[in-house]
């Protein structure tokens, strides 16, 4: 009798833990977020359970086998950073993440990204702008991200923006870090800047900065 009792009692522990692991919803909105290829997964947390750990993993397009994310294992935070494992800006990838919960030993199913590439889908930052007054002119100095400098080097141009009084624009291409000295400009008068990168050969592009502007002497 006492072991059908203690039989009964294991069942429904039993029972239970795998109600639980059937109750625990995976993680929601599971979508990659890339800025001047800095690529990082985000997602919504499926309750507001503080038990919750996070997992994920990525994989390559094609590929049949999913890699643990080496600094994304058992996390609390709603985002994870795989820039690193997702570098090869020629390659496709995806990303799943899925939610634990030690106190229950319950885990959700996973939740998977759709397909992302660092070239397409990456959105560039605008430059910023600094206007200086000089003996020749106005000179104008424009800067990349370092973020977006560190990954493609060299390979950033800027477009400057020059909106003369009365709404006429002149463009200039620089070099990123380059100055641009506009002279013969008419005295006290007020001329507006505004920059934006362009990454030449992954054909992208960023809005325009904010603008600047400054009055001549």
């Amino acid at each position: 009798m006492n072991r059908l009792l203690l039989g009964a009692v294991l069942l429904e522990k039993l029972a239970l833990c795998v109600t639980a692991q059937e109750m625990l919803a995976p993680p929601g909105q599971v979508k990659f977020e890339s800025i001047d290829y800095k690529n990082s997964l985000h997602w919504a947390a499926p309750t507001n359970s503080s038990c919750l750990q996070y997992h994920v993993q990525y994989k390559i397009y094609g590929e049949l086998d999913w890699l643990n994310a080496s600094n994304c294992q058992g996390i609390h935070r709603h985002h994870c950073n795989l820039s690193g494992a997702t570098s090869d800006v020629r390659e496709w990838y995806y990303a799943r993440v899925r939610a634990s919960c030690v106190a229950t030993s319950s885990k959700s199913a996973w939740a998977m990204s759709r397909r992302f590439s660092p070239r397409w889908d990456t959105k560039i930052s605008p430059p910023t702008v600094k206007l200086n007054l000089s003996k020749q002119g106005v000179v104008v100095q424009v800067k990349a991200s370092r973020v977006l400098m560190r990954k493609v080097h060299n390979g950033v141009d800027n477009n400057i923006y020059v909106v003369h009084p009365g709404g006429k624009e002149e463009v200039y291409e620089v070099a990123s870090g380059s100055r641009l000295t506009l002279t013969e400009l008419k005295p006290r008068t007020r001329y507006c800047v505004q920059a934006q990168t362009v990454v030449p050969r992954h054909m992208k592009s960023s809005d325009r900065s904010t603008a600047e502007c400054i009055t001549t002497d």
